[in-house]
């Protein structure tokens, strides 16, 4: 039983710690916000959404290069956008006024329509890229810089998206030097926190597999992603209570574009190979579920539907618990 129970604390104690980071570095953002001028929904997309994924990335790094784990890299990686998505039913069932969908600005769609692309494109290569389309670059899979290249495009367009809409100003409220000094010595205290704690997750992750006979893709799928993505939990409750609700959905969405680079970046890190062919083709299932789910999103978004299913969640919340369930139980059984 002893045996048993220390991976979970570990695992736990790493849940935690990340946890306890998500309000600070809601609370920052939202401070750099106001003392830059910059919109909430820029700050979600780009600094929360590097923040609370950066747990994804040290994760996926230590999986590859410490762990030799592969599965867990990318399990936690097309996990996480999964969950990411997961998480507006969460917000749609705590926005009572009226559904998320009908809060939020619409240009969320084109963060939502790249992450499709992009991860889209990641299940395509899990499962063309082996054998005799294992083309690299050294120990890199050649579409890695393609994937690069992709995430830095979404992020310029996005860009210019905001700038055009108006809401890149940089004429905003602005601040003493002190408190924007502040307000980013906080944020970057808390993202370092996050850091330490992803560090440890693949191998609190690996042991828990190994105790609970369990399958190292299904873990990295289901548990390291929630744990990974905690801080987005957290954000978005707090944004919610701050009434930045653009601020959520932009962290959320801008989140599983960072993922994708996280995969990008774990692939360089990964010497025994091309890590997309190295991993299970089944994680191609969550990435398959993560562009259902997106899709359902820029439904979600053009739509605006006002109905909710027992009064509680809108049937687009709905679809996306169902479609994130039976995916999870896909992984579970195809995963190796």
């Amino acid at each position: 039983m002893t045996t048993a129970l220390l991976p979970w604390s570990k695992f736990l104690i790493c849940a935690l710690l990340i946890g306890l980071a998500g309000p600070v570095l809601t609370r920052s953002g939202d401070a750099i916000a106001r003392l830059t001028g910059l919109s909430r929904s820029w700050i979600g997309l780009v600094l929360l959404a590097t923040a609370t994924s950066l747990p994804e990335l040290f994760t996926g790094i230590s999986a590859v290069a410490a762990a030799g784990a592969p599965n867990i890299a990318v399990g936690d990686a097309l996990g996480s956008c999964v969950f990411n998505l997961l998480l507006l039913v969460l917000l749609d069932a705590l926005s009572r006024d009226e559904p998320v969908y009908r809060r939020v600005d619409q240009g969320h769609i084109l963060t939502a329509a790249f992450g499709i692309i992009l991860i889209g494109f990641v299940g395509a290569f899990l499962l063309i890229g082996r054998g005799a389309l294992d083309i690299r670059l050294g120990h890199v899979s050649i579409y890695t810089p393609f994937l690069i290249l992709l995430y830095f495009v979404a992020m310029r367009a996005a860009f210019f998206y905001e700038r055009r809409a108006g809401t890149i100003a940089f004429t905003g409220e602005k601040g003493t030097e002190t408190g924007l000094a502040g307000a980013v010595g906080r944020y970057l205290a808390a993202a370092s926190i996050v850091v330490g704690a992803g560090v440890w997750l693949p191998f609190a992750g690996l042991e828990i597999a190994e105790v609970m006979g369990w399958r190292a893709s299904f873990v990295g799928t289901l548990f390291i992603a929630a744990a990974t993505s905690l801080p987005e939990l957290v954000v978005i409750v707090a944004a919610l209570r701050l009434g930045a609700v653009d601020m959520a959905v932009a962290n959320l969405l801008g989140s599983n574009l960072f993922d994708v680079l996280v995969i990008a970046i774990d692939d360089i890190a990964y010497t025994d190979g091309s890590l997309l062919a190295s991993a299970s083709p089944a994680h191609a299932g969550s990435a398959f579920a993560a562009v259902i789910m997106s899709g359902i999103v820029i439904v979600a978004l053009l739509y605006r539907p006002g109905a909710r299913f027992l009064g509680i969640i809108g049937w687009i919340s709905l679809s996306l618990l169902v479609v994130y369930l039976l995916s999870s139980y896909a992984i579970y059984l195809l995963g190796h």
